[in-house]
């Protein structure tokens, strides 16, 4: 589609606005010139103006520069709304400006986020490093201070706009500013020393690719963890009660058993009992007693019960209702924090002519800044879409919906079939269509994907000469060409019916789209390379379709749907603990040595090795912390807590017994993570749920779709005019009424406002009435042309 913007201006408004500043002095940019209107009547003028940008510093300025300076600081505050950034941190003079823009860029933004993952890289190639990818020490320590520099450019912009001040109460920024400095002077150190020392703060580097822009769910995510510790921590101090108070009583009951080696001191019952609560050395650490009585079994099933089975589950069901809350609140503070950036940009669009409404002619000057990418159509829908009252300009109810209405995506009516049109493809878009409307085309591919389970599960029970042949006459065969055939031929049909766009827009779709072509590739893959087992593994992909056809399978997979970006998040929030430990133990044990460790000891057959021969149990000695990637493996070994205490137990022999400090964290932190990402899965599943018995077809089409009727005599009176009434002109043939629908994503922040529609009316109402006061209402009248936007607000 045709831009708004005439065809020598950068694509990105930010920038064209940074190149007005460094191409114009102050003093010109806001000098005195009059336009064209300003100059035929200047009373209008006068009376067209609204507030006063504060990026203009107060100097005056022509109607056209007025508007254009109005128009980016409310897209600056329409992205901090959508970023969730505080407004503290709203540059407020034109001086401020050029380093907010820089840091704003989004070249910028992937420079940071490439510096950020070259420090946490960097790990792999300092001592104790990966073989293959080692450097010597002034390569890393170079490449780590160049990183550093770039982290800290942005730092020193931030402190240009935003001050000491902000800055200090700014934790998150003040954190990151401390960390960078330790690494520098660390850096330092280690390029002049020409060696490595210990450095355990290396562990902090994951703080820097956290606070990028790309990371904003995992600091969400992150946040919530931090917001759920308060019961957590409170459930912890319960279950760590039960676990000294066992202790003690273990130890006193089994201390005289010379044959149980767990209760010999208390600190040997505590780690004991804290294993046992991990179900890892059970039961193992009872047998020893147990041989003495049976009635001792009492004990540790007591103790199973309580701190495993109440306990533990108790933690679980507090950790749920807390992020249940937690959830909501986020909902709900980021509802209204969009809601007071966009009446802050508000105030900025609204004139002296109109002061309690944006006209079209403003509204497209905004986007023009804040989203370069849509068209003049799309501009003029999504006005047209937002004026609920048919007023012809937005009030400032409707303009709070901006963010809502700019995740639609616009397109005819008619181009919900685009195949049925006059063309070429008319008639087998035409034959496409019945075919998939006939009430058996359902049951029909569903035969044919049974049928293909069919044929796989006769090639497997056939006897073959070899591995080669097996997995040619499963993965290669005729039948493997017939069905993927068939397949392929059911997309043709779909897309041909409902066209790409539509096609594509099922996830469904996508993935018999996607498994057939897989499949596909590792037949010919297979028929190449006879060697190339793996692929055997794509054709029985598109077997589970047939899981959609009950209703638990489909909500199942609607929750992994809307739980992908959640899970995404909570996967880099693991990644960055496991790195975070794995550093914190290269530093502590990467010189321990484990082979053969551990002689008369309960964990001895664990470590013994022979070069000629070993035991599988004799392999425990791998199981280190000699680099990275080493590291990452022990560390899930860990989490997995299957064995753990034969690690723990050998480091407390060969490193020392302070030690199990380190391994007693590590699952404690796994712990609190992982319950978390199960609340999260809980919370998701009840919502979809709910939400599916609470909503019909109908509603959810309503919901995800919205219908716009317009022409181009109501463009016209709706007030577009040049460049936009010359781009919509193509779109809205004079004489004729023109449908359009929007779609919204199925995401789950679109399915919340339905969910929470009584409580969002709620929260609008409080909202509302907190900016009912005698200030708020005074900044609604009509400003002074002069008045600084800062004072409006």
């Amino acid at each position: 589609m045709a831009s708004l913007r005439s065809p020598s201006s950068p694509s990105d408004g930010y920038k064209r606005f940074s190149d007005d500043f460094a191409n114009s002095s102050i003093n010109n940019y806001g000098s005195n010139v009059t336009n064209s209107r300003a100059a035929d009547a200047a009373g209008d003028a006068t009376l067209e103006l609204g507030s006063r940008s504060a990026l203009g510093g107060g100097l005056p300025a022509s109607e056209d520069e007025h508007w254009e300076m109005n128009y980016h600081e409310a897209a600056i505050y329409l992205e901090e709304g959508q970023n969730n950034e505080k407004f503290d941190s709203h540059p407020s003079s034109p001086e401020e400006l050029p380093a907010y823009l820089r840091v704003h860029n989004p070249w910028y933004h992937g420079l940071d986020l490439l510096a950020s993952l070259v420090l946490i890289l960097l790990a792999f190639s300092e001592d104790p490093a990966v073989p293959a990818f080692k450097l010597p020490v002034w390569a890393h320590g170079t490449v780590e201070l160049l990183a550093l520099a770039v982290i800290g450019i942005e730092l020193q912009l931030k402190l240009k706009w935003i001050g000491w001040g902000t800055i200090l109460k700014h934790k998150r920024t003040m954190i990151k500013g401390i960390t960078l400095l330790l690494m520098v002077l660390e850096a330092v150190v280690v390029l002049c020393r020409q060696s490595a020392h210990f450095r355990a703060s290396r562990a902090l580097r994951p703080i820097f690719l956290v606070d990028t822009r790309h990371c904003g769910g995992v600091r969400r995510f992150i946040r919530q963890i931090l917001q759920s510790l308060p019961p957590i921590i409170d459930m912890l101090g319960l279950l760590m009660f039960f676990v000294a108070t066992y202790s003690l009583l273990g130890y006193y009951l089994f201390s005289e058993h010379v044959d149980n080696g767990h209760f010999q001191t208390i600190s040997d019952s505590f780690v004991s009992m804290f294993v046992l609560l991990t179900t890892a050395n059970f039961p193992d650490v009872m047998m020893p007693s147990y041989a003495k009585s049976k009635w001792y079994a009492v004990f540790f099933i007591l103790y199973i019960i309580t701190v495993l089975y109440v306990l533990m589950n108790l933690m679980l069901a507090v950790v749920y209702e807390a992020f249940t809350r937690i959830e909501r609140d986020k909902c709900r503070a980021l509802l209204l924090h969009r809601r007071g950036a966009a009446r802050r940009a508000f105030r900025l669009l609204v004139s002296r002519r109109a002061p309690r409404a944006v006209r079209l002619r403003h509204f497209a000057g905004l986007l023009r800044h804040y989203a370069p990418h849509y068209g003049p159509l799309d501009v003029f829908l999504m006005f047209k879409q937002l004026n609920r009252s048919g007023t012809g300009a937005l009030s400032r109810g409707e303009f709070a919906a901006l963010y809502d209405a700019l995740s639609l995506r616009w397109a005819p009516q008619a181009a919900r079939a685009p195949w049925l049109g006059a063309g070429p493809l008319e008639p087998l878009g035409r034959w496409a269509s019945a075919a998939v409307a006939w009430p058996y085309f359902e049951h029909l591919v569903y035969a044919l994907v049974l049928g293909n389970g069919v044929a796989m599960l006769l090639r497997v029970c056939e006897a073959a000469g070899g591995l080669r042949d097996s997995a040619r006459l499963l993965c290669a065969s005729w039948d493997t060409w017939l069905f993927l055939s068939l397949f392929l031929l059911e997309a043709g049909v779909r897309v041909l019916a409902a066209g790409p766009a539509r096609y594509l827009a099922s996830g469904w779709n996508v993935f018999d789209l996607g498994a057939t072509l897989l499949a596909l590739l590792g037949a010919a893959l297979l028929s190449a390379a006879p060697d190339l087992f793996v692929v055997v593994v794509f054709r029985p992909l598109r077997l589970m379709r047939l899981y959609k056809l009950k209703k638990r399978y489909r909500d199942v997979f609607g929750t992994l749907v809307l739980l992908t970006p959640l899970m995404s998040s909570a996967g880099c929030v693991m990644l960055v603990m496991y790195y975070f430990f794995a550093i914190v133990g290269m530093e502590l044990f990467a010189g321990a040595e484990l082979r053969n460790c551990c002689v008369n000891t309960t964990v001895e057959d664990f470590y013994k090795f022979s070069s000629n021969s070993s035991t599988a149990l004799g392999y425990y000695y791998l199981n280190n912390f000699e680099n990275l990637l080493t590291s990452g493996v022990t560390l899930f070994e860990l989490t997995v807590v299957n064995n753990w205490f034969i690690l723990m137990n050998a480091y407390a022999i060969v490193v020392g017994p302070f030690s199990r400090i380190y391994f007693m964290v590590f699952y404690l932190f796994t712990m609190v993570v992982l319950t978390i990402v199960v609340a999260s899965v809980l919370e998701a599943f009840r919502f979809r749920i709910q939400y599916k018995r609470s909503t019909s077809k109908r509603d959810e089409e309503k919901l995800l779709h919205e219908e716009v009727h317009t022409s181009w005599e109501e463009a016209q009176r709706l007030g577009a005019a040049g460049a936009l009434a010359d781009a919509l002109r193509a779109h809205l043939p004079p004489g004729m009424q023109v449908t359009f629908v929007g779609t919204r994503p199925r995401t789950k922040e679109v399915l919340q406002r339905r969910m929470y529609q009584s409580d969002i009316l709620k929260w609008l109402a409080e909202d509302d009435d907190s900016e009912d006061t005698p200030s708020a209402l005074a900044a609604d009248e009509p400003p002074a042309p002069d008045a600084p936007a800062g004072q409006q607000l």
